[in-house]
C-alpha cells in the first residue's frame, strides 16, 4: 500500500511534474506562501486551490485525488468511483425535490 499523501505533498508533486518553480505562482501567490503550503504549515482556501491549479494546468479534483490516494492508481480509481456514486445520489435526490 502506498504511503498516505497529503495536500502539501500533492501540491509539490504536481508542481515538480509540471516543471514549475515556486516563483512560477507569483501572479497568484508568493514564494513564501507556496513554501508554507508545501511544508504543510498553512491550508489554502478552495479559491486559492483553484488559482494554484490554474497555474499548474490541472483540475482541483486532480490535486485532491492525489492528496487522498497518493500514487496508488487503484486507490485513485476507487476514490473516483466513490465520488461518482455520491454525486449521482446527491443529484438524484436534488432532482426529486
Amino acid at each position: 500500500m502506498a504511503a498516505k499523501h497529503t495536500l502539501s505533498e500533492a501540491l509539490k508533486t504536481i508542481r515538480k511534474a509540471r516543471g514549475l518553480s515556486q516563483e512560477a505562482f507569483s501572479d497568484v501567490s508568493s514564494r513564501t506562501y507556496m513554501s508554507s503550503l508545501e511544508r504543510d504549515l498553512k491550508s489554502p482556501t478552495v479559491n486559492k486551490l483553484a488559482e494554484l491549479c490554474e497555474v499548474m494546468e490541472v483540475h482541483p479534483l486532480t490535486l485532491l485525488t492525489l492528496a487522498y490516494a497518493g500514487d496508488d492508481a487503484r486507490r485513485a480509481e476507487q476514490l473516483l468511483a466513490q465520488v461518482r456514486q455520491e454525486l449521482d445520489a446527491v443529484l438524484k435526490k436534488d432532482d426529486a425535490q
